[in-house]
């Protein structure tokens, strides 16, 4: 079976904790990234992620202080910090509008897509919206990190940080919630091989 980009990209993309320090990413390549990666779904295609793209080398340092002293905080070119919007519903009518006249869904659809996005998921309680907002959060997290391979930056993602108080650091609003940093550079060392269980233990057919 010859072997194509993307399985490359998933073969090659290794968790790096060791980066190079003092390289810049520009600005318009970590823009491009996040363009090209909210292409992911999401739960009735309203898109809940939010990011706090961090490349202030104080502030990164001060970062590493309630992210369990990770070294990747401080060293990586950029911190992407995935948030999760518990309100995402609340843009149904803008997603929406758009997919109507972008002739993506008739306008009647459209219509009764905003009110079902409102009724259901601003009666969810708390703790179903921010399990949801975690599993879209997990799509999108993967293709950043593929995406970022393949523009030559390595990646690892990180859940170990102090939640509450990064988002009392950053200000976040109450309907934002901080899930994940994704660390991304240039690579200082190899990152280690990790080993995978055999697909014939983890897959079921019926």
């Amino acid at each position: 079976m010859t072997t194509t980009t993307i399985q490359q990209l998933m073969q090659e993309r290794k968790s790096v904790r060791k980066y190079k320090e003092g390289v810049v990413i520009p600005r318009e390549q970590l823009q491009a990234l996040l363009e090209q990666a909210i292409t992911a779904p999401s739960s009735s295609n309203l898109q809940p992620w939010r990011f706090l793209v961090i490349e202030d080398q104080q502030v990164k340092k001060e970062l590493r202080q309630i992210s369990n002293d990770q070294e990747q905080v401080e060293t990586s070119s950029a911190i992407i910090a995935v948030l999760g919007d518990l309100e995402m519903y609340k843009n149904a009518q803008q997603i929406y509008d758009a997919n109507h006249e972008q002739g993506f869904m008739a306008r009647e659809i459209a219509d009764l897509m905003i009110k079902n996005s409102h009724a259901l998921y601003g009666s969810l309680p708390l703790e179903k919206l921010t399990s949801l907002v975690h599993f879209d959060a997990g799509l999108i997290s993967m293709q950043i990190m593929l995406l970022a391979k393949d523009m030559g930056y390595d990646t690892v993602p990180m859940g170990g940080f102090d939640k509450v108080k990064f988002a009392e650091k950053f200000e976040l609003p109450k309907n934002e919630i901080p899930i994940l940093l994704i660390a991304i550079g240039k690579a200082a060392a190899p990152a280690y091989g990790s080993s995978r269980l055999p697909v014939e233990q983890v897959v079921r057919y019926i």
